[in-house]
């Protein structure tokens, strides 16, 4: 369960304020800014992954400032959660920040580059909680064609602690905008083992954005994590309400 809650804690979200960009609902990020002087806030949000009997996850808040233009912050207020065979268990969950810097745009072409380092504080409840500071340093790509999206990138996880390791993790994702009120897509992301002895992973998703009006909008993806050498598949989902001003 420890390193379901370590991916719990290390995600960062991005609110879009139309369909036609992503981020969340999606694993895999997009290097796209809150625009300069806005909010993108989406709660509730639920995020639960694992296998079987054995899953973890969060109920909380996301919110997103667009501080500068090409600058968004970020801050992750979750409850977690966690069930085993021998129990369920919740609590304040580890404390979420990052930073997203949009230092490339090309407007004739299209193409948006950004960073978006993260760190999660460990705020959390004892057995819900990483117990250490983590980060993740990423790099994020975009390029649209029409009512296409292809975004991805990846980058290193630092994730300290008896047991674990550092890790690299990266992600492709392609959308369609199918009207102005929905967007769907499909994306794959890798991500290496987080512990000694363990196994990297890959994670297929499919997600969708319902646009319910200029400000609202619903998001939610789903799909399964596949370990190296087998076994059984885990599964990963996604829900959550957006909110854009």
């Amino acid at each position: 369960m420890a390193d379901i809650r370590y991916l719990v804690a290390a995600a960062v979200a991005l609110i879009v304020a139309t369909p036609a960009a992503a981020g969340p609902p999606f694993l895999t990020d997009d290097p796209e800014p809150t625009d300069f002087r806005h909010w993108e806030i989406y709660a509730p949000l639920f995020e639960v992954d694992g296998r079987g009997a054995e899953y973890g996850g969060a109920v909380g808040a996301e919110i997103n400032y667009g501080a500068l233009h090409d600058l968004q912050l970020t801050v992750g207020l979750p409850l977690a959660f966690a069930h085993e065979r021998a129990g369920y268990t919740s609590g304040r969950g580890d404390l979420e920040l990052s930073v997203k810097y949009r230092f490339y745009h090309d407007d004739e072409h299209a193409v948006s580059i950004a960073a978006f380092p993260g760190t999660t504080l460990p705020t959390g409840a004892r057995s819900l909680s990483a117990r250490r500071v983590t980060a993740l340093l990423p790099i994020w790509g975009q390029k649209n064609v029409g009512a296409w999206s292809v975004f991805g990138g990846g980058g290193y996880a630092l994730n300290p602690g008896a047991g674990n390791r550092n890790y690299w993790t990266g992600g492709i994702a392609v959308t369609r905008t199918l009207s102005s009120h929905l967007l769907l897509g499909l994306e794959a992301q890798r991500q290496g083992a987080d512990r000694r002895g363990g196994r990297a992973s890959t994670i297929i998703g499919m997600g969708g954005i319902v646009q319910l009006s200029r400000t609202l909008r619903i998001l939610g993806s789903c799909g399964p994590s596949i370990s190296d050498g087998g076994g059984h598949a885990a599964f990963h989902a996604f829900v959550a309400g957006g909110l854009t001003f």
